[in-house]
């Protein structure tokens, strides 16, 4: 079996190790008539595209720049970030994998067998975040009055803002799309409900929450996503529980999916489990790829996208008020 990892040790840059790893991986599923790691290759050929031709990433940014000079404009009290990054090389990895032994463990603990080829291409498909931008909102505490909830208010400017969002985008050339979730928010406007991913109403096991929703470039002809959490949401994933307590529950619960579902049942579960635990596995300082290097897997000096991603943008806006009360 071919793997991400047999590719990390030579000194090459990131883009080489795409056309490798995927041309390989392609090789290999026309030779051994697998169809999921045909549409695994087809999906790192999309990450090779946006790495080789990003010139839109300039154009796209100053778009959702626009949004942010409207936030800035509409709540000057508030601080806020805006954050863009091309998905990493090691994340896209984890999250194809991840998605592949999910789907079939749900789908196997629901009806006793395995999902078809076409569903599980279709759950593949369904990767939108290889660009990715991050609303990051914080009410300043000089600027609640006595006895007002921080979170509650924070909260209410969140979904406002997320109910304005897809409107404006849409007018700018991204189209958004709908979710395919089966429970909608039900804090979000009911006219837009169908298009957000709602982690605050229903945060994942390990206490995620966020707002997440996907666009269509028409422009490029790419997918974004978009997140809208605020500066506790995205402490707890950054360098919270979410972060560190998730990945011993992740272990937990990756081997329970393991005995569930015995090796040589399912050849698309067995490969895409032993490829994720590979990752999950792996040694950052061994590797040895062009512009990264790493003194373990907590010091890390990426500088080529493989592990923590390639940025595109930040923006920043400080409250413009200390101590006025808004």
């Amino acid at each position: 079996m071919i793997t991400l990892n047999d590719y990390l040790y030579k000194g090459d840059t990131v883009v080489k190790i795409l056309h490798c790893y995927s041309q390989d991986l392609k090789n290999s599923a026309i030779e051994n008539d697998n169809g999921i790691d045909l549409a695994h290759s087809n999906c790192l050929l999309m990450m090779i595209d946006l790495l080789e031709h990003n010139d839109f990433l300039t154009a796209q940014s100053q778009k959702i720049r626009e949004f942010y000079k409207y936030m800035a404009d509409r709540y000057p009290y508030l601080a806020f970030t805006f954050k863009g990054r091309i998905k990493s090389l090691i994340r896209l990895e984890e999250k194809i994998n991840g998605n592949i032994v999910e789907f079939i463990y749900d789908y196997h603990c629901r009806t006793g067998g395995y999902p078809s080829e076409a569903e599980i291409k279709d759950r593949i498909g369904r990767i939108k975040d290889l660009i990715a931008y991050r609303i990051v909102i914080s009410l300043p505490q000089c600027h609640l009055k006595s006895g007002e909830n921080r979170q509650e208010r924070e909260l209410g400017y969140l979904y406002e803002i997320a109910d304005a969002l897809p409107d404006f985008l849409e007018e700018r050339g991204f189209k958004p799309e709908i979710s395919g979730i089966d429970i909608y928010s039900k804090t979000i406007g009911e006219r837009y409900r169908q298009y957000y991913r709602d982690y605050i109403e229903n945060p994942n096991f390990f206490g995620y929450k966020s707002l997440h929703i996907s666009f269509f470039d028409n422009t490029s002809r790419s997918d974004i996503e978009v997140q809208i959490r605020t500066k506790e949401m995205d402490d707890n994933a950054e360098i919270g529980p979410a972060n560190h307590l998730g990945y011993e529950k992740r272990q937990e619960e990756e081997r329970a999916r393991r005995e569930a579902i015995p090796v040589g049942e399912n050849i698309y579960f067995d490969d895409a489990f032993e490829r994720g635990m590979l990752l999950q596995q792996l040694e950052l300082n061994k590797v040895d790829v062009n512009m990264f290097g790493a003194v373990n897997n907590n010091l890390i000096n990426d500088g080529c996208g493989l592990y923590r991603g390639r940025l595109i943008l930040p923006y920043e806006h400080l409250s413009r008020f200390q101590n006025d009360l808004i």
